[in-house]
Formats: structure tokens, C-alpha cells, sequence
């Protein structure tokens, strides 16, 4: 296998250089430091992946630097700023238009292709770490949101899945009547319903809300204004479930699989990456399935209005003292087929085709995820989703949306007066972060 040769060759440079010094190996190891966030889960899988590449390069020792994700991003910022960043380090995609606006803020993992294995992943994969033409990141997998229903509640309520933006409106009455005020067709944070309601204008108008090829605001004024609208449609219709009542149930962020509404039944959908689907089925009986429900298109779209980016991606720091070390457990990590049934699912369905081979040969990928994960390539392989732009996930871009949006959620605004907020805010915003 060429990954197996590549570490054999690797290695044996390593000890080629203390054979050729003339003096004992050194007691101390090569030390490479890796930083991720995750949870539980993905930290034992890590450390076990981790653990083989040490395996496969004796005198090397990673030092794993992992956490949780709130004051990750934080952290890194010190770090990179102060020039102390790990060598290796799991990153958003959006933080590659905050920390290398010139494609110099990271290694050029271009330098190193003959350790990461290029060849496995897709042009447009490669394309999603590329800044000013030089390779910053490698995407560890791909994630787009879907719609899941909960098949038992809609039979409760006498309703088919919805298959339309029309049979998704036309849903909140029948739930009502038929199931109570208490129950909805559809759950999600605020920023899900933002990302639902843009879907809808990005199809009908042909724009998101950031231009993705300058720091602008791409959406007019009518589109802007429906954006809020639709938004205001998913709540009012009793589709969605109102902000107001999600912060009284313990937070307006907490999960839905958190939420006793969504374990019994009576909140019947969720609008998500197609990376928390087993999270969403956890918490349900044996009774509730999910489904993965079709997106829902206008007539003539030309865009899906799906939003999808890469879920995580790898990158290495542009201080490295070890860059092709910090290349060789990149590679590892993305494109070994052993390091794939060591982490699983953890990080996604892994963009690297023996990865994904390995995984699928081993049953390890569910059957609903990998329908999704089909729903998804399908669109990209259509060129029907748009790689987003990243200043749409910058910090204060969101904290922005956010505001404007939760003024709206309390009607303490108008979808006309919001939308102005969206168009002159968000254009002075992005002015001022580029």
C-alpha cells in the first residue's frame, strides 16, 4: 500500500539522519503536537489513531493538545498570533478567511503532496483548502444540512413527509389540529431556521446573503426582506418551533435531541448537518425512526439552496519545525484506511475514497447516513451547491444575523426594517473585516 511505504520511508529517513550523526539515538523523542476540539467519543478515537502513527514512526511522540470547542478557537488565535501555534491542528473552514487572507497564514500543504495522498480526494474537495493558490488545509469530510423527519409522528398527525416548500407550510396547521399546539413539524435553533429561510431565497433569487467571491452583501433588498419573511413564515404557519419557547425550555441553543418535545414525538423534524444525524436518532424510541425527507425546490431553481461546506479540515502550522513529520500524520489521519477504522464516524463520512472504501467494507457507516451522504454528492455533483462564502461564518458575521434575526423572533422589528439592518449592517460589517 503507498501510505505503508510512505511511513516506511519516513521512518527510515529518521533513523538514516541518527545513523549518520554518528551518535546514539536520542532518549528524547521528536516531539509533534496535534490540537483538536470534540467531544468524548472523538477524543478516545484520536488518541488510539494517534497512538498507531506513533507506532508506525518509532522516536516520534504526538502531543495531543484537545478540548471541548468552546475557547478553542480562542486559543488557537493566541497561539497563531504569538507564532507558538501545534504543528498540526484541526480548524473550521471558515477560519481559513480569518487566519491566511493570503494564503500565507499555513503551511502549503502542496509542498508535502507526496505524504498526503492528493490523489484520493476529489478536485473539488482539494479545492476548499486552496487560499491564493496555494494548498492551506485538507478536509478531513464534507457536511451539508438535510431535512430528517420522524416518520412516527407524521402518521400520528395523518401526513405524508413533506416533499415541497408548499406541503412543508401546509404541515404546521394539520400538527396543530391534529396533535396539539405543543407539537411542530419541524425543530431548530435560530440558526437553523436562518440557514432553512436562506435556502429558500438562494432558490428563488439565485443569491446567498454573502457574496462568495467579495466581502458583500449579495442579496437585494427584495431578497433580503423575504429571507426574514419566509423566516417569519416557518414560525407563524406553526411549522417551526418559536424562539421564545426554546429559550424557556432550558435555553434557546439547547440541542434537539435534548429536548423531551423531541424525544416523544411531538417536535417531528429537524433541519441538521448530516453529521449529527445519530445524535438526533439517539434519543428516540424504537418506535421513532427517522427519514431523510427531500429537499424542498422551487420550480426552475437552479440552485439546491442546500448549505454544505467542509465539516473539518486539517492544516499545518506555518511556524512547523517539522513540516513533512506534520505532513506524514495528516496524511495518515485523512487517507490510511487503518487510521479510518480506528477514528469511524467521527469526524464524518471521510472525504479520502479508501477511507470511505474501508469504512463502508467494514459497516461502519449506517444506512441513513449514507443515504444522506448520497442526497448530499448527488446535488454536488450536479453543481447545485455552492461552496458558501467564509466571511458567512465569521463570528461577528453570525453574531450579526443573529441579533437582527432574534428582534425578529420577539416582533420587536419589521421584516422590512430587518432586512435594511442585513443589507447596510451587513455591507459595513464585511467592509470592516475583509
Amino acid at each position: 500500500m503507498l501510505i505503508t511505504r510512505r511511513r516506511l520511508t519516513l521512518a527510515g529517513g529518521w533513523s538514516a539522519l541518527a545513523a549518520s550523526s554518528g551518535l546514539r539515538a536520542a532518549p528524547e523523542p521528536t516531539v509533534l503536537r496535534f490540537a483538536w476540539w470534540g467531544g468524548a467519543g472523538r477524543h478516545a478515537a484520536t488518541l488510539k489513531a494517534v497512538a498507531a502513527f506513533e507506532r508506525h514512526h518509532p522516536g516520534v511522540k504526538v502531543k495531543c493538545e484537545y478540548m471541548g470547542f468552546s475557547g478553542y478557537l480562542e486559543r488557537l488565535t493566541t497561539q497563531i498570533a504569538g507564532r507558538s501555534e501545534p504543528d498540526v491542528m484541526q480548524i473550521n473552514w471558515a477560519w481559513l478567511a480569518m487566519f491566511s487572507k493570503r494564503g500565507n497564514g499555513f503551511t502549503d500543504l502542496s509542498e508535502h503532496r507526496s505524504l498526503l495522498s492528493l490523489d484520493q480526494f476529489s478536485a473539488g474537495d482539494l479545492a476548499t483548502g486552496m487560499v491564493a493558490g496555494k494548498l492551506n488545509a485538507m478536509p478531513v469530510s464534507y457536511t451539508a444540512r438535510v431535512l430528517l423527519w420522524n416518520q412516527a409522528a407524521f402518521a400520528r398527525a395523518g401526513l405524508a413527509l413533506p416533499d415541497s416548500w408548499e406541503s412543508l407550510f401546509a404541515s404546521g396547521p394539520v400538527f396543530k389540529r391534529a396533535l396539539g399546539d405543543s407539537a411542530y413539524p419541524l425543530d431548530g435553533e435560530l440558526y437553523d431556521m436562518i440557514l432553512l429561510a436562506q435556502a429558500y431565497v438562494h432558490q428563488k433569487y439565485g443569491t446567498p446573503f454573502i457574496d462568495p467571491n467579495e466581502p458583500r452583501v449579495a442579496m437585494s433588498a427584495d431578497a433580503a426582506r423575504e429571507w426574514v419573511e419566509v423566516y417569519r413564515r416557518l414560525v407563524d404557519s406553526h411549522v417551526a418551533t418559536p424562539l421564545p419557547l426554546r429559550a424557556s425550555l432550558g435555553g434557546a441553543d439547547k440541542p434537539t435531541e435534548q429536548q423531551q418535545d423531541w424525544v416523544q414525538g411531538r417536535w417531528a423534524g429537524n433541519y441538521t448537518w448530516d453529521s449529527a444525524i445519530m445524535l438526533r436518532q439517539a434519543t428516540l424510541d424504537a418506535q421513532q425512526k427517522l427519514a431523510i425527507g427531500a429537499f424542498p425546490t422551487l420550480p426552475n431553481a437552479r440552485n439546491s439552496g442546500m448549505f454544505g461546506r467542509p465539516s473539518l479540515m486539517l492544516a499545518i502550522g506555518r511556524n512547523s519545525r517539522k513540516p513533512e513529520l506534520a505532513a506524514s500524520l495528516v496524511g495518515y489521519l485523512l487517507a490510511d484506511p487503518e487510521a479510518a477504522m480506528l477514528l469511524g464516524r467521527t469526524r464524518g463520512v471521510p472525504a479520502a475514497r479508501e477511507p470511505l472504501r474501508a469504512l463502508m467494507a467494514g459497516g461502519a457507516l449506517p444506512a441513513l447516513e449514507m443515504q444522506a451522504h448520497q442526497l448530499i454528492k448527488t446535488q454536488r455533483d450536479a453543481g447545485r451547491i455552492d461552496l458558501p462564502a467564509p466571511l458567512f461564518e465569521h463570528a461577528r458575521v453570525h453574531k450579526l444575523m443573529r441579533e437582527i434575526f432574534e428582534t425578529v423572533a420577539y416582533n420587536k422589528t419589521t421584516p422590512a426594517a430587518a432586512a435594511q439592518r442585513l443589507i447596510v449592517e451587513g455591507n459595513a460589517l464585511l467592509r470592516r473585516i475583509k
